[in-house]
Formats: C-alpha cells, sequence, structure tokens
C-alpha cells in the first residue's frame, strides 16, 4: 500500500481483519461525482474521462460493464492493467487484453494515486476513474462509478436502458444490501479468511445466498427482477461469472459450483446472451489473476479447467 505517498512492502490480499479472524475491505478514497445538470464540479463531457480497470476484478467490471450498456465506450476510454498481482500491485504491461498507461505514462496503478494526491496513504485499487481536464481521481468506488455511469452523462449515454431505475430503486437496494455483504463479498471473506470461525461464517453466508437466489428465480423471470436488467444483475453477474474459474477451488468456496445451481446456470447464460455483456469478461485474465496472488497459491501453478464453453467462454 501507500503511506504517505510511498509504495510500502508487497502487495498482500488481506487488507485487515476483525476480532475473528475475517477479512475487513478497505473503504473507497476518492468520492467525487460526475453530472450532467451542472451540480458538480466535474461537468459530464465527451472524452474528458478515463476508466482504469483489470478484467480480473469484479468491481472494476462493474463499470465496465455498465460503460458498455450505456453506450458510453465511445465517451469514456479505458485502460486495462495487466491480470497478474506483482510486488507492487496493478501494472501496465503488454500482456494480451491489456494496455500500457498511453494517458499519463505510469507503470504502475499507485502511481496515479500519488499524482492525484501527493500524500495519499491507502491501498491502489481499481477501478479508478480519471478526469483528464483537472488530472486527478474523480471516483474509485465501483458502486458509484456504476451510478454515474447510468445516470450522471445524461444525453451522452443510452436512455433506453436505466440500471437504476425509480420504479425499482427499493427493491434495488434491498437486493444489493443482502448480495454485497453474503456473496460478492463474501467469497473473499471466504477465502481471506485467517481462522477456521470467520471462514466457516463466510462460506455459510456464500452458500445461503446462492441457495435465495436460485428460489427466486423459480418463477421464470430472466432476471432478478423481471425481464429488464438492473445494476442488481450487474453487481450479481460479475461474481457467478467468476464463481466456478476462481471462488470455487482457490478460495474454496466449494459446496456446490454455480453449474450445480440449473437456475443460476441459466441466468447466467441470459446474462451473456445481452449485448455488450460478454465483451466485458476475460476468462484468461481471471485465472491468471486470482491465481498469481501467492498468498493463496504459492507455487502460481494455474488450473486448465474448468471448461466453460457453455458459456461461450
Amino acid at each position: 500500500m501507500l503511506v504517505n505517498g510511498k509504495w510500502s512492502a508487497e502487495w498482500h490480499p488481506v487488507q485487515a481483519t476483525d476480532k475473528q479472524g475475517g477479512f475487513v475491505r478497505q473503504t473507497s478514497s476518492f468520492r467525487h461525482w460526475i453530472s450532467a445538470d451542472g451540480s458538480s464540479e466535474f461537468a459530464a463531457e465527451p472524452h474528458r474521462y478515463h476508466l482504469y480497470v483489470a478484467l480480473i476484478c469484479p468491481w472494476a467490471s462493474r463499470t465496465l460493464l455498465a460503460r458498455s450498456l450505456k453506450g458510453l465506450e465511445h465517451v469514456i476510454s479505458v485502460s486495462v492493467v495487466e491480470p497478474q498481482l506483482g510486488a507492487q500491485g496493478w501494472r501496465f504491461g503488454d500482456y494480451p487484453g491489456a494496455d500500457r498507461d498511453w494517458l499519463n505514462k505510469a507503470e504502475y496503478l499507485h502511481e496515479l494515486y500519488t499524482r492525484a494526491d501527493a500524500d495519499f496513504t491507502g491501498r491502489a485499487t481499481v477501478p479508478v476513474l480519471w478526469d483528464k481536464q483537472t488530472h486527478t481521481i474523480v471516483n474509485n468506488e465501483s458502486a458509484d462509478i456504476l451510478r454515474m455511469l447510468n445516470s450522471g452523462f445524461g444525453a451522452l449515454a443510452d436512455d433506453r436502458i436505466d440500471l437504476y431505475p425509480e420504479d425499482l430503486r427499493a427493491e434495488i437496494d434491498a437486493l444489493n444490501e443482502a448480495i454485497y455483504p453474503r456473496l460478492n463479498n463474501g467469497v473473499y471473506r471466504t477465502g481471506f479468511a485467517t481462522t477456521q470461525v470467520s471462514y466457516q461464517q463466510a462460506f455459510n453466508d456464500v452458500f445461503s445466498q446462492l441457495d435465495e437466489l436460485e428460489l427466486r428465480l423459480q418463477d421464470g423471470r430472466t432476471f432478478l427482477l423481471g425481464e429488464r436488467v438492473t445494476e442488481a444483475d450487474i453487481r450479481l453477474f460479475v461474481t457467478l461469472v467468476r464463481f466456478d474459474v476462481a471462488y470455487h477451488g482457490l478460495f474454496k468456496c466449494n459446496l456446490r459450483r454455480l453449474h450445480d445451481y440449473p437456475l443460476l446456470d441459466r441466468y447466467l447464460k441470459s446474462m451473456l446472451a445481452v449485448s455488450g455483456v460478454r465483451q466485458t469478461v476475460n476468462i484468461d485474465h481471471i485465472k491468471q489473476g486470482y491465481y498469481s496472488i501467492k498468498a493463496l497459491n504459492p507455487n502460481g501453478i494455474v488450473p486448465v479447467g474448468p471448461d466453460m464453453t457453455a458459456y461461450g467462454l
């Protein structure tokens, strides 16, 4: 992490632990907003903003997916870091599907944090929404960026899709509040647990949430709230598409595979069939990235499986 603007020690996935040895995630530091109505210092303008992402990362992939669904590819440029996590965290480079940082000429993502705040203390995480005009980080919280991409760019975005429609907001918020701690972050709480007690609690949360979601789909609905894709689907999808590839084995979430849930399996295929979704998924980056975490996989061996051809991946 960065301490007063200086890189300190090697990257490690466990940021902090609670009293039971459970994984605690860092709070995002940059929380500015982009608006189309002039209500914030960051105005919605074409070609002004740049998104830094990792294709391994579900949080970053939320934003990449929203950018795609809202038709903002020609409004917001993107750079992808290499999948492997090294001694200094995320790095730009020439791995297939990754980029050099053509915008800021940084070698490591953490350099962008110190350009935005020379005395920054914390972890250099993705996604990062960067303002080319003021040369700073607008926001590094994926939930905020997801909302901004949906409604903060006004006429620059495709208004045929509303990921957070007013009539469904209460239901979306309720789903997010359940799914995030138990499943989205639950797999990390399981994989990065440092005690048996914290592991078992997180493990139970993951599979009880998957069981509840399987029941929710029994009425034949295509997506979580019916027949239209919402923010809740984006937040769920990015975890499900990584489940059998990484969380089941490496993170010890091994009671069942996602493929063993018939309705969630169908749901994942339905999400991948939505225009603009499949292009945001890179199974090679996901596997290379997760299995490069030395704390979980010291020998760095990347498994050949699982076979994802049933999903067209």
